[in-house]
């Protein structure tokens, strides 16, 4: 199957590509109508894909944010409505052909394995930090798929506090934090932190301490050994080499490589290809 239509469904934009042997050949984006619903996301969706009739009727492949089991979507605040929303389900009544949907963090983990930051490593790790906090593991060459679709849910592990770590780690948390500094949002703060402020260098400082420890656990947990960090958030000049600080300041039993992923939009498009190309074994 070296041919696939790939869609990645955001909050904010949706995109298409055709994956032709690991290369993108065509692409398009539209913004998601994401306070409209599931079905009116469906519908962009089919108008998106209209350039590519002319194409065969190729498999379809989807990332998307949120919780997956076989093929219904639950998702976060950024897609209200998804509440197992058979996704699958209507793309395929849509365009009479196979569709498949996958996490859209686990994909673009494999996308990063396949072609970006992760080659070469057989125990990976890639998390996005951005509105939310996402991530996708790749253990002994293998994507991690687990059945309940419970595999790398970075984001809901509990930090010390008991809160999930993405109340302290993410985009939305810095958001939180910049109002109650005073300012507009979370890029302010993090200019404001780079600009020598102590104030706001100490909430950024928070948030990355919080997600250091989070990786710390993952090289005892799990033996990962590189870690590639996305999203709009993690890739802000500045972010990584403050995640490295914090990592580094635990004891080298706890360290391993950080690098900033390499793909950017085009990871989840190019992981759901390569998914559903040669589909990894699932763990369990």
């Amino acid at each position: 199957m070296s041919r696939v239509i790939a869609l990645d469904i955001g909050g904010t934009h949706s995109r298409a590509a055709l994956v032709e042997s690991g290369h993108i050949t065509w692409r398009a984006h539209v913004p998601t109508p994401a306070q409209d619903g599931p079905e009116a996301v469906v519908a962009t969706l089919t108008d998106l894909l209209r350039a590519e009739r002319s194409e065969p009727a190729l498999p379809i492949g989807v990332a998307v944010a949120g919780f997956v089991e076989r093929g219904c979507v639950t998702a976060h605040a950024g897609l209200p409505g998804w509440q197992a929303f058979p996704l699958a389900t209507r793309l395929s009544e849509h365009w009479g052909r196979p569709v498949q949907v996958f996490n859209d963090a686990r994909a673009a983990a494999w996308g990063e394995y396949q072609h970006g930051a992760g080659r070469g490593c057989s125990e990976f790790c890639f998390v996005t930090v951005s509105t939310g906090v996402g991530a996708g593991l790749v253990l002994g060459g293998r994507l991690h798929r687990a059945r309940n679709g419970l595999d790398a849910e970075l984001g809901e592990t509990l930090a010390a506090d008991g809160r999930p770590m993405e109340e302290h780690a993410s985009g939305t948390a810095l958001t939180r934090e910049a109002h109650a500094l005073g300012y507009a949002n979370a890029s302010a703060l993090c200019d404001a932190a780079d600009a020598g402020e102590p104030r706001a260098e100490a909430a950024l400082q928070h948030a990355v301490a919080v997600l250091a420890a989070k990786l710390a656990d993952l090289s005892v947990l799990l033996g990962i050994t590189r870690t590639a960090v996305g999203g709009g958030l993690g890739l802000r000049p500045g972010y990584l080499p403050r995640l490295r600080a914090a990592l580094q300041a635990l004891p080298p039993l706890y360290h391993h490589e950080l690098v900033p992923a390499t793909l950017g939009c085009d990871a989840g498009l190019r992981g759901v290809a390569a998914l559903m190309d040669r589909p990894p074994s699932a763990s369990p």
